[in-house]
């Protein structure tokens, strides 16, 4: 396998212009961390009213800073398409996404009680007498 083959060009943090609501700063962002960009404008909301305006100057700062993401070309430079394996991910309604959530959580409560159950039983303790042999 030569070095060709094992190179991948660096991603860059640009703003995303087409994906855009102020400056394309936070679809910039959700496009390098590959999240989604909905998830980004809320959290620099947040951090603005809660920040003081800190953030509101780093958000135009790198406004300032960051490159336009260019527009891929016609002729054979695609983009690539991330497939969005999630609900919450894909654009479902929110109380389909609360419901795939909601059964995460509770197979993880069921994993854990299960562990518990088994930490204070006498099997465990049996277990670990017969380890320290």
């Amino acid at each position: 396998m030569s070095y060709s083959d094992d190179y991948k060009p660096r991603k860059q943090l640009l703003r995303d212009k087409k994906n855009a609501k102020v400056g394309g700063v936070c679809a910039g962002i959700a496009n390098y961390f590959n999240i989604e960009a909905w998830l980004v404008r809320i959290i620099v909301v947040t951090a603005v009213i809660f920040g003081h305006g800190f953030v509101l100057i780093l958000y135009i700062a790198a406004w300032m800073i960051l490159d336009e993401k260019s527009a891929p070309e016609k002729n054979g430079d695609h983009q690539p398409i991330g497939l969005k394996t999630k609900v919450y991910g894909a654009g479902e309604p929110p109380r389909r996404a609360y419901k795939e959530i909601d059964e995460e959580f509770r197979e993880l409560e069921d994993r854990l009680q299960q562990m518990e159950r088994y930490i204070t039983s006498n099997a465990y303790q049996v277990d670990r007498e017969l380890k320290n042999l």
